[in-house]
């Protein structure tokens, strides 16, 4: 069964001056402040389109990444995922590192590493973003 998430967005004024509200719907976990400034220079308190992409992508990886583990019989016990988006003003999203340390029992680097490529490539986030180039850093805590 397909399923559908809602966030939105009012935005007033230009792009340099202007500032908006990104609101969660689905979750109703909140509203969060979002400016041109924010995204562009330091967050100052607000969020942007990259951090909530970052946001998803850390979430999404490590899902698809805990059910790859638990399929191979390799439940972890613990996955800390970050992930860096990186933006370019003018020229967009430049990339995404997703950094992962895992607490996997019975199971070594080499293969831990294998995996976290595996769950990078098939995560729908992942996915989605197949524009932009997606770097890993994979190890065992």
């Amino acid at each position: 069964m397909a399923t559908t998430r809602t966030a939105r967005t009012a935005w007033e004024g230009n792009l340099l001056e202007g500032k908006g509200q990104v609101t969660f719907d689905s979750s109703g976990i909140g509203e969060y402040p979002v400016s041109w400034p924010a995204r562009a220079e330091e967050p100052n308190g607000k969020t942007s389109p990259e951090e909530l992409i970052a946001a998803a992508h850390s979430a999404c990886f490590s899902m698809a990444f805990s059910a790859g583990l638990a399929k191979a019989g390799t439940p972890p016990t613990r996955l800390d995922t970050q992930a860096d988006v990186t933006f370019q003003p003018g020229k967009g999203i430049t990339g995404v590192h997703l950094t992962v340390i895992g607490q996997v029992p019975g199971l070594d680097e080499a293969a831990f590493v294998k995996a976290a490529e595996d769950a990078k490539a098939n995560c729908p986030v992942s996915q989605a973003l197949t524009g932009t180039t997606i770097t890993l850093t994979a190890k065992l805590a």
